[in-house]
């Protein structure tokens, strides 16, 4: 719980998971601002209309959130300082004038609409799938009739005034979300014994073995690598970076010297920070 008022921006509109999993982690005097989308969110940091941001960064399901890591890895620097998780369970909702009406349309977030496919094409086998930026966008919109369903968490069915007329309608009843907070950089937090550090690698062009250099450094510091994934850098084909999760604090003396080598072989390196791990 946080001790005094915060700012904070997350992916809304309110009745997303991003805001189930926010208020996991803030105080009741904190104010909590739906951003459109991850990109909004994270710049309303950057240009300080608020102080932290929560956005979605992995699901256990549909693994990365592609926009978080890219957003992560360009433009104004932030560092992620907590993150936490929350399982996620979807529901088919509708409108109360629609209750027992036939359902044409559905609509929801494609993350949602992936994990709930078996359900969609057994019972819903002739809906077209309409795609929303988050699943509450998809339950508040009912209302404006242009699809006839929505699947998104019950709370949001709660928020908006609509009828659940199907619960747990996804293929994986484990599924997990984890959320990152993000702020401008400061000072760097003190190691708890349980930490996470992320980083970006940026090498200068792909090449045989740029990879296994990378994996290398970490090995032979006997740092454990939690999370590791490629996203093209956008400037031309064959200049990627590598968004990196490893066990570890930056001020421990084996992530440090990593980080060290990595620096001997790469480009460039940002540090998006060293934060204590819930899983």
């Amino acid at each position: 719980m946080t001790s005094n008022p915060t700012r904070y921006a997350y992916l809304g509109p309110e009745g997303t998971f991003t805001e189930a999993a926010l208020r996991q982690i803030t105080g009741s005097d904190d104010e909590l601002i739906p951003y459109a989308n991850v990109t909004a969110a994270l710049d309303a940091v950057r240009a300080g209309d608020v102080v932290k941001a929560l956005v979605p960064i992995e699901n256990s399901v549909e693994g990365v959130v592609a926009r978080t890591l890219d957003e992560l890895a360009t433009g104004v620097p932030l560092v992620i300082t907590a993150e936490t998780t929350l399982p996620v369970s979807f529901a088919l909702m509708v409108a109360k004038d629609r209750v027992g009406k036939k359902i044409t349309r559905v609509a929801t977030h494609p993350h949602a609409e992936s994990q709930c496919r078996t359900y969609i094409a057994r019972e819903l086998p002739d809906a077209e799938v309409i795609e929303t930026t988050s699943t509450a966008a998809a339950a508040k919109g009912l209302s404006e009739g242009a699809y006839d369903a929505a699947i998104a968490a019950s709370w949001a069915a709660q928020k908006y005034d609509r009828v659940v007329i199907a619960e747990d309608i996804g293929e994986n009843a484990g599924a997990i979300t984890r959320f990152i907070v993000a702020e401008l950089p400061g000072a760097t937090s003190e190691p708890t014994g349980n930490d996470r550090t992320s980083l970006v690698a940026y090498i200068a062009l792909d090449h045989a073995g740029a990879l296994l250099e990378i994996l290398t450094e970490f090995a032979k510091n006997n740092v454990n690598l939690t999370f590791i994934q490629s996203r093209p850098t956008g400037r031309e084909l064959g200049h990627y970076h590598f968004i990196i999760d490893v066990e570890g604090h930056i001020k421990d003396a084996t992530v440090e010297a990593a980080v060290k080598g990595l620096r001997t072989i790469c480009e460039d390196i940002r540090f998006l920070g060293s934060y204590p791990r819930v899983r």
